[in-house]
Formats: C-alpha cells, structure tokens, sequence
C-alpha cells in the first residue's frame, strides 16, 4: 500500500514539475533575441534616413522644373535624377533587408509557440492515461491507496483541474502560433513584392547608365557652351512643332470618326491608373500648355510627373501593339525623331474596346506581341522623347479609329516623316475612365 501510495505520489510530482518546466523554460510569447531586435530598429532607422533624402531631393528636382532652359540647368538634373535612382535603389536595398530581419523574428517566435505546444501536449497525454487509469480502478481500490475517501477524491479532482487548465493553454498557443503564422505570411508577401521592388530598382541601374550616357552625348553636343546648347533647343523646338503638327493633323480628323456607342460606359474603374499616385502636372483637350507650346493646341492625354524610374502599370489586360524608342529611329542615318515625340513608348489595345499609350518611358519591359494583365508592371517614368521634366504622357484612344496593321507598320501606326511608325487614333479624355 505504501508502495502505491509512493508512486503515485511520484507522479503528481512529475507533472508538476513538468508543468513548471512548460511555464518558466519555455514562457508563452518568448521575444526574439534582442540582437534580432536591434538590427530590425537599425535597419528602419537607416531607411528613414534615405527615404528622407529622397523626398528632400525630388523637391529639389521639381523646384527647377519650370526654370529657363539652359545648358546648366540640364547637367543639374542629369546629376539629380542620377543621385535620385542611387538612393531609391539603396532604399530597395535596405527594406528588403529589413523585412528578412523580421520574417526571422517571426520564425522564431512561431518556433518557440510550437515547442511549447508539443511539450504540453505530451505532458497533458501523460496526465489522461493517468486519469484513464484511476477512472478505471474499483471505488474499493482507490479507497485502499489512501488514507481516506476524500484524499482520494481529492487527487483526482486535482488531476482533472490540471488537465482543464493544461487544455486551456494549448487552445491559447494555438491561436497565438495561427496569429504568428498569419503575420509570417503577411510578411513573406511583403518581402515578395519587396524583392520584385528591388528587381525594379535593378531595372533602374539600367536607366541610370542611360541617363549618364545621355549626359556624356549631350556634353559632346555642346562641347560645354551655352552657345552651342541654346542652337541645339532651337532646332530641336522646330523640329518638334512638325512632328507635332503632322501627328494632331491626323488625330483632329480620327477624333471626328468616334463611335460613342462602341465604348465603355464613362465610369471610374473601367481603367486602372498606369502610376501608384494621381498627381496630374498637364490635363486633357487645349490646356494652356498645350494652347502655348503645340501647333494644334490639343494635348491628346494626360501627364503624370513624378520621379524617373517610378513603376508604370498597365490600365487594363490587353495585348501589347507597339513598342518603339522614336528618339533612336533613324532617318537616312540620322536621329531627326530625338527629343521630338513620345521616346519611349508603349501602346496595348484592350477588350474594351480601349487602347493605350505611355509615353516618355525611361525602360520598357514588355514586347510587342505579349498579353498583359492589369497593374502588370510594363515600363518606367522617365524623360524620352520631348519632356520638359520626368512624367507619363497617358493617352487613351477609341481602339476602332486606329490604323489596322500592314507591313512594315504594326496596328494602331500609320507612317511619319521621321519618326517611323507612329501611335495614332481618336483619343478619348483618361479622366472618364480612370
């Protein structure tokens, strides 16, 4: 009898000291080592600090946006935008290392809760085999193991309130172990579109070299004189005008040849917008600008500046029609289409009976043939073509006004004088459809 009575005091031991184990070795919620924590809080500080540059530089940037053209004026931007894309690209950099950091903090917590979780389970087994075991001995039995009946109520009850509390923690590590892994996959999604943002602002590496590389020209032009600068801008404006006039000459009469009946209804939504913010720096129809500065006085879409380098999405799935850089088409040899339409551009027709441009790119990532989806990632903002400073020219056209495809010219073109295939069509204003 004092055998029986000596194990099973044993055991009530055992478990309590495992349940102690559970509760102070391996606490509910265990933070993640504080060097974890430091670097996370380092990592954030730094990008701040960038983030802040980057702000402080593109105010800059768009404070000598309207200034007069000179040869100065155009090398510091050269320099701004160049210094612009550095910190954008170390911004990349740094949250995607702050996010790793993060996604290991949450591994960590979320393995600790589920070692928890197995070492309760195991013990909270042991206690129900016990409690199998007593519930299944005679009344006679438990009775002769003790000194009394109520002793041996007592130890059972005990058992059970243990058991009930023990089941009430693995419920709450369970419910804490889903919150952690909710929050592990919130942060690999993040960490995902992270490391595609930092494929992005690889991407910009290349713009980068080809804004240098425009720079470098552009010293060779000028030989580094304002003289020899003021002469290129005048002919450039000239040659600008024509281009300008043979394009709105065809699209004035495209515009004529609308089928309101063949679009969509006029309604937000029906496209997305091509850029993450809605800041517009030119408007649609005969804008002052335009009115100012376009021989037809028709500003055929709308402009939406922003930093070069900033993401452009599709507006709506669609095919790809035409993918061209006019500031590299040759004519007899020579570059007449630079710095005097679109540069580079992209044009997707739509189901809806939409087509697309997006003009003044700085990089394309898409071809002409392929199907993209809608907020696909397809180019750059950049300069291209003539722009007074970084933006989007966005135009949308009524797809039935547009040239059909023949050799040598793809959908949606008809021929220039020195720009090659053209983008043209009856275009429609964005604003009723963004």
């Amino acid at each position: 009898m004092k055998f029986l009575s000596h194990c099973f005091l044993t055991i009530g031991f055992i478990i309590f000291s495992a349940s102690c184990f559970l509760f102070f070795v391996f606490p509910v919620g265990a933070a993640p080592p504080e060097e974890l924590k430091k670097s996370i809080e380092q990592k954030a500080q730094e990008l701040a600090g960038v983030t802040g540059q980057i702000q402080e530089n593109q105010q800059k940037l768009e404070a000598v946006q309207g200034e007069k053209q000179t040869l100065q004026k155009e090398l510091n931007n050269a320099q701004s935008q160049i210094k612009q894309l550095d910190l954008s690209i170390l911004s990349s950099k740094l949250t995607v290392e702050k996010l790793e950091l993060e996604v290991e903090s949450l591994q960590y917590d979320i393995g600790d809760a589920e070692k928890q979780i197995k070492i309760k389970r195991d013990a909270l087994s042991a206690i129900l085999r016990e409690l199998q075991r007593k519930e299944n001995e005679a009344p006679l039995i438990v009775f002769l193991k003790n000194k009394t009946l109520a002793e041996s109520v007592f130890e059972i009850q005990s058992l059970n309130d243990f058991n009930n509390n023990l089941s009430l923690t693995i419920t709450d590590l369970k419910l804490a172990r889903g919150e952690l892994n909710k929050s592990l996959d919130e942060t690999v999604d993040k960490k995902q579109k992270r490391e595609i943002e930092n494929q992005n602002f690889k991407n910009k590496k290349i713009i980068v070299e080809e804004v240098k590389k425009d720079k470098q020209l552009f010293l060779a032009q000028t030989k580094n004189k304002e003289t020899n600068y003021q002469k290129i801008v005048d002919d450039l404006e000239k040659r600008r005008l024509e281009i300008s006039a043979e394009i709105e000459k065809v699209e004035e009469e495209l515009r004529m040849k609308i089928d309101p009946t063949l679009l969509p209804m006029k309604r937000p939504g029906v496209l997305a917008w091509p850029v993450s913010y809605t800041r517009i720096t030119q408007e649609y129809g005969a804008t002052k600008f335009a009115q100012r500065n376009y021989a037809g006085k028709w500003h055929n879409g709308i402009d939406l500046g922003g930093p070069i380098g900033t993401p452009i999405m599709a507006a709506e799935k669609g095919e790809v029609i035409f993918v061209a850089d006019q500031d590299n088409y040759l004519t007899n040899g020579r570059r007449l289409c630079a710095k005097g339409a679109a540069g580079k551009v992209i044009v997707i027709k739509h189901e809806n009976n939409l087509t697309t441009l997006y003009g003044h790119l700085s990089l394309q990532v898409v071809k002409q043939g392929e199907k993209v989806q809608r907020g696909q990632l397809i180019g750059y903002l950049g300069k291209s073509g003539w722009a007074t400073g970084p933006h989007l020219h966005f135009t949308v056209y009524a797809t039935q006004t547009m040239p059909p495809a023949r050799p040598g010219f793809p959908e949606g073109t008809k021929s220039s004088r020195v720009c090659g295939p053209m983008p043209v069509g009856g275009d429609l204003n964005p604003l009723d459809y963004l």
